[in-house]
């Protein structure tokens, strides 16, 4: 099986249909199907069972897919290492991060970059999606989670307090909470990952009990811009509050773990010029804040 074959294998793997796979692979359905239904014949087997809700691997095709993940690996391997000894300032550098820190800080060192090195191109997905380094789905991540892979090298570009937060144009209307006071009477702003893993919700470790749940947000800048928005009252990094004119309620009151930003990428590529000078301009943006 050569690697083409491979890629067309593990996409239909991974994606179940011949649709996905072709989506995936920028190639046409039919494509895709032709080059599953030769390399079954190359090697005389079936690797995929066609089901009514898509293709389902058959024993042999588990098999098959370990050993094609292993060539997956070495492939993403040894393009990295080629990439890692390239010294030229031109190319693509692939950068995942959430929305909020993009439009932040990662646009402003992106203009900041474009007028140093206007040959390297940065392609920036923002999202709570997390991507792959190891994959090759991003050559960097800023994200506020440390990853725990040795292959990975990751560095604090952020530490800030989260505290409490509000319009003034919310507490013009409803005044200021209480500690204590449970919420009551407020509205209240949350981040619904938060929501769902926390079986006692709080903000800035004041029960929500008494108060209510307006807007359940699935990203941070939608939190943000919620709380600016006037909806209610709620927890952000204090320096996005600031950034946003919000005002701090409770300052004395912070979340007992800090909002960290980590800038991680795979070793293989620290050293690669262009990748090189786009962690620069990211580090710098993150500078003026201080920790």
């Amino acid at each position: 099986m050569n690697w083409d074959d491979a890629r067309v294998f593990l996409a239909v793997c991974r994606e179940s249909t011949l649709r996905g796979a072709a989506r995936v692979l920028g190639v046409d359905q039919a494509t895709v199907g032709r080059r599953v239904n030769a390399l079954e014949k190359s090697l005389n087997a079936t690797l995929f069972l066609r089901t009514s809700d898509g293709y389902a691997l058959t024993a042999v095709g588990e098999a098959a897919l370990l050993s094609v993940e292993k060539m997956e690996h070495s492939a993403f391997e040894l393009q990295r290492q080629i990439q890692g000894l390239d010294d030229r300032l031109t190319g693509t550098v692939r950068v995942s991060t959430t929305d909020s820190l993009a439009i932040d800080f990662l646009i402003p060192a992106i203009a900041c970059l474009h007028d140093k090195h206007p040959d390297v191109r940065v392609q920036l997905d923002a999202s709570t999606q997390i991507l792959s380094l190891a994959k090759r789905e991003a050559d960097i991540t800023v994200r506020n989670i440390r990853p725990d892979n040795p292959d990975l090298i990751a560095r604090r570009i952020a530490r800030w307090p989260v505290g409490l937060f509000a319009s003034r144009a919310y507490l013009e209307r409803h005044g200021a909470p209480q500690p204590g006071s449970l919420f009551e009477g407020h509205d209240l702003v949350v981040y619904q990952p938060h929501l769902q893993s926390q079986k006692d919700m709080n903000l800035v470790c004041e029960p929500l009990g008494r108060g209510r749940i307006v807007a359940a947000l699935s990203s941070s800048l939608l939190v943000r811009r919620s709380i600016a928005a006037g909806l209610g009252v709620g927890e952000l990094p204090v320096r996005s509050g600031e950034l946003d004119g919000l005002v701090r309620l409770w300052p004395e009151r912070t979340r007992p773990l800090p909002y960290e930003v980590w800038l991680v990428t795979h070793a293989d590529l620290r050293h690669t010029a262009r990748v090189r000078v786009v962690i620069d301009e990211i580090v710098a943006a993150f500078a003026s804040t201080g920790e």
